[in-house]
């Protein structure tokens, strides 16, 4: 099954871990990202990103490759920000809502304090679709730990088996 990891990170712990599903499943990796950056320091990075979560922003992206008809699956992974998605998924969720239909989906985020459960709810609603395995961690990047690497491996050896 061909498997495109679409994904945004802010801190590197969405990429970070985007690059180790990517690397058990043999998946594409492709990164969007906002034309105008969100800051990344200070209450203006929580001030600004929460806001643009909970309004349901969708932001410019920067230019990005995705052929849908290449992909059977699409794995989504974003950093929880007021327990929602990062606003560029729902911009890219948008753009391509004609190509994903009939896709297959799954989902992780990347968490400092809580949310993931309503994250990932938000992003099942905004794809009107069911997410087959979902996986939710705790500053994967920086706290690194045996219990995420075991979370990352059964996730990825749940869709293996699909």
């Amino acid at each position: 099954m061909k498997t495109a990891i679409v994904y945004y990170s802010m801190s590197g712990n969405t990429a970070q871990t985007a690059e180790k599903i990517a690397a058990q499943l043999g998946a594409d990796l492709i990164r969007i990202a906002p034309v105008n950056a969100y800051p990344d320091s200070g209450m203006r990075k929580f001030i600004w990103g929460g806001k643009s979560a909970l309004m349901g922003e969708t932001p410019q992206l920067e230019p990005y490759t995705f052929q849908a008809e290449a992909y059977d699956r699409v794995i989504f992974g974003s950093p929880v920000w007021a327990s929602c998605f990062a606003p560029p998924l729902r911009t890219f969720i948008k753009e391509q809502e004609a190509g994903l239909r009939g896709k297959r989906f799954a989902a992780f985020v990347c968490q400092s304090g809580s949310g993931a459960d309503k994250a990932l709810k938000k992003l099942q609603l905004a794809l009107v679709a069911h997410l087959e395995a979902v996986l939710a961690l705790n500053d994967p990047k920086d706290k690194p730990s045996p219990v995420n690497e075991k979370r990352i491996a059964d996730f990825c050896k749940l869709l293996s088996a699909e």
